[in-house]
């Protein structure tokens, strides 16, 4: 058997994407190791047990513009809820950008939104 463990995600500094993860968003700080230079900081959505993102501070002027188009413009990451309206109006109280209006597909319903970061994720509960 295998899992998808974690997926890295380059970002300005530690301590905005914790902020807006953890603080605004309610997500799992599940490690946060002082590794001399750079930190691990793997991160969870709330409940889960697996499918982490590690932030991952830029370091050098490549990684910086990577930042916020790391999936080339695309919705790059997929939040998965079991009650989107809950976790659409509860991260609209939270001040979280949303690039268009929940939408219904033959897959489930939908909403892109945006990271403090300009990363663009898909809020979507599987039909």
């Amino acid at each position: 058997m295998q899992n998808l463990h974690a997926v890295s995600l380059v970002v300005p500094d530690y301590g905005a994407a914790i902020a807006f993860y953890c603080g605004q968003l309610g997500w799992q700080l599940a490690e946060d190791i002082d590794q001399g230079s750079k930190r691990w900081v793997r991160i969870l959505p709330p409940g889960a047990a697996q499918g982490s993102l590690i932030l991952a501070r830029a370091e050098g002027s490549a990684q910086e513009a990577a930042i916020g188009n790391q999936f080339g413009g695309r919705v790059g990451l997929f939040l998965a809820t079991d009650d989107f309206a809950r976790d659409h109006a509860a991260m609209l109280a939270q001040g979280v950008t949303f690039e268009e209006a929940p939408r219904q597909e033959p897959y489930g319903t939908v909403a892109v939104w945006r990271d403090p970061f300009g990363n663009r994720w898909d809020l979507i509960q599987f039909a």
